[in-house]
């Protein structure tokens, strides 16, 4: 397998990143809670944990979210309920989109 070559970020991302990062390091550390306590409440190592809370772009957006809910970070400004109620209004609208504006599940060949 080819490992990818470096991906460019915009400048807006990055930053993005950084601060859900930086939000992520201060919720922690204002709980009192250990990087290896997130790490094994969220099943990740301590290194992954670091890495979201630098902002570093190759980390896992399920993991990063996984790790703010741990640390009592709230995402959206919404209680679960509402965040529940966008969720089902965003995938309403989805289906109201015809079958061939939808993203399609099939694995592009692009070995050429």
């Amino acid at each position: 397998m080819v490992k990818p070559a470096h991906r460019n970020y915009s400048r807006y991302a990055r930053q993005a990143a950084e601060l859900l990062g930086l939000m992520i390091h201060n919720a922690r550390i204002e709980r009192g809670i250990t990087v290896a306590d997130v790490a094994e409440r969220a099943g990740l190592s301590r290194g992954l944990v670091h890495r979201i809370e630098k902002g570093e772009m190759g980390s896992s957006i399920g993991a990063a979210f996984e790790v703010a809910a741990i640390v009592g970070l709230r995402l959206f400004e919404a209680e679960s309920t509402t965040l529940t109620r966008h969720l089902s209004m965003e995938r309403d609208k989805l289906s109201l989109l015809p079958q061939s504006a939808r993203t399609g599940t099939t694995k592009v060949k692009d070995d050429f």
